[in-house]
């Protein structure tokens, strides 16, 4: 008879390990922290990604080839570039 209490005691504990269950007895403050654990996190809630809208990487400004054009032209502008023969250290340490 104690054999098949042994056995019933070790199935509630593998079978309470294999669904995520609490298997051994805890005392509420413990309870507490299981509780908190087996929810979901904030950030996996519908509530909380559905608050905020959509961040879209790209615009579809950016496509655009106008823009492309701009974004050229001011990329050329600020770019540093070679100097111009004659116009390096050598030559302003000559004059």
């Amino acid at each position: 008879m104690s054999s098949f209490l042994e056995y019933a005691l070790l199935m509630s504990l593998l079978s309470a390990r294999l669904f995520g269950e609490v298997a051994r007895p805890t005392d509420s403050k413990s309870m507490k922290v299981v509780k908190l654990f087996s929810e979901l996190p904030l950030a996996k809630k519908k509530e909380t990604y559905e608050w905020y809208p959509d961040h879209h990487t790209y615009s579809g400004l950016y496509e655009h080839q106008d823009v492309m054009d701009e974004q050229k032209q001011l990329k050329k502008l600020l770019e540093k570039g070679k100097p111009k023969k004659g116009e390096g250290k050598r030559a302003a340490k000559k004059k």
